[in-house]
């Protein structure tokens, strides 16, 4: 729970600073810091034993000023109130740095799914639809996959959305399989749009792909599809790691026989004996190091051993903000989560846009769109780093807070 807290208060300090290097007053940050609104829904479920579990779920929205609120649906025990305020927040920063038409959104349902079955799931999402029916829809809020959610579930709180509207209503919701309206690239969206970024950061470092040594913390969604497009890029991926240890190979790892042997949770370091720590890892020697696990694994304690020149952010807030400030001062180009992980939320929005016009398109128009939004955005934020003299995370703040910022101002609200 303090975590949380601290998530949600160091979100508010970053959007006031933002709001304050861009020049607006005290009142647009009063509008900002907080959602918009904040639904909070409590959801009977009938269990397969027969007896009725009560489960508490909720939606926040952020801000709709530039258009309809996104963001995904988290199942998790965790999950609580703070938590889905501030990480909808971080969807309207996300999507204003994307530069897509969207306010960021949020929701989550407290339970552990991996202690329930699969009638239990799909009676459990669609009862958390009906809870929030009266919010969400194609021009008013769309939820996505998160985390422990996929797009089974995603395809049940479909069709029970549009059984209460009678009609079908595939834009109310992305990340769903591609037989009801899913886009191509969805699931390797997160992972193509680290790829991108990494691909910018080297260039403005004159560092060249093939042969850069490249470390990543996780192996999960985005940690094994990166490895494998890093790999297949012609970098040496040196080392990765899971939850229990880092595998480490100066010649490089056979990412494919990695990826053959992991098992469903990205676990496969228990397999070897000559392991590493996943603290040795982000003090490894490297070019390029990749944090996609979990978040404060670079603190003050280890930034001066930070040994790679460019850290690119997969996961949530891996660095701390004393650790950002020490890794800019020592010229480490950081690529801050906001930025690096945005290929998921904009192949949902093309995921919308095909839903909205009936027309789908190739893997390789949707690669090939986002490959053309994420470089805008990253050159936006690079040379808002710059000619402002700050670093790219303040910098990606300030991109993603002026959207929301000026569309607020233009429909008279502050």
């Amino acid at each position: 729970m303090g975590e949380n807290l601290n998530l949600f208060t160091s979100t508010q300090h970053v959007i006031k600073d933002a709001l304050g290097k861009l020049g607006y007053q005290d009142e647009m940050y009063e509008l900002l810091k907080e959602p918009v609104r904040l639904l909070t829904v409590r959801i009977p479920v009938r269990m397969d034993d027969g007896s009725i579990r009560v489960f508490t779920g909720y939606r926040a929205q952020h801000n709709d000023a530039v258009g309809p609120t996104k963001g995904g649906v988290r199942f998790h025990p965790d999950v609580d109130e703070e938590e889905v305020k501030a990480l909808s927040m971080w969807m309207s920063l996300k999507c204003g740095i994307v530069d897509l038409p969207y306010g960021g959104g949020k929701g989550g349902i407290v339970c552990d799914p991996r202690t329930m079955s699969f009638a239990e799931l799909e009676r459990l999402s669609r009862g958390y639809v009906r809870a929030i029916s009266q919010i969400v829809g194609p021009t008013k809020d769309i939820p996505a996959p998160d985390v422990y959610t996929n797009s089974q579930i995603m395809a049940w709180m479909m069709d029970e959305y549009s059984r209460l509207r009678e009609n079908d209503s595939p834009g109310f919701i992305t990340g769903k399989p591609l037989v009801l309206g899913g886009s191509q690239g969805r699931e390797k969206a997160t992972a193509q749009g680290v790829t991108i970024c990494i691909e910018e950061a080297a260039k403005r470092r004159g560092i060249n792909i093939e042969g850069a040594r490249v470390v990543i913390q996780g192996f999960g969604n985005a940690g094994s599809f990166l490895a494998k497009f890093m790999h297949d890029a012609g970098a040496k991926v040196i080392a990765i790691s899971d939850a229990h240890a880092a595998l480490h190979d100066p010649k490089g790892l056979d990412i494919d026989y990695l990826l053959d042997r992991r098992d469903s949770f990205g676990t496969v370091t228990t397999l070897f004996e000559n392991t590493i720590s996943n603290k040795e890892l982000l003090e490894l020697d490297c070019d390029i190091l990749v944090p996609a696990a979990v978040s404060n694994q670079i603190t003050a304690d280890n930034a001066n051993n930070i040994k790679a020149s460019i850290v690119v952010e997969a996961a949530n807030g891996p660095t701390t903000v004393e650790a950002t400030r020490i890794l800019s001062d020592r010229g480490i180009l950081l690529v801050p989560d906001v930025l690096a992980s945005a290929g998921g939320v904009t192949v949902s929005y093309f995921e919308w846009v095909q839903n909205n016009q009936g027309y789908y398109w190739t893997e390789d128009e949707v690669n090939e769109k986002l490959h053309k939004k994420l470089v805008a955005a990253f050159n936006t934020v690079y040379e808002t780093a710059e000619n402002r003299r700050v670093n790219m995370r303040l910098a990606a703040y300030m991109v993603g807070a002026r959207k929301m910022a000026e569309a607020s101002r233009f429909r008279g609200w502050v």
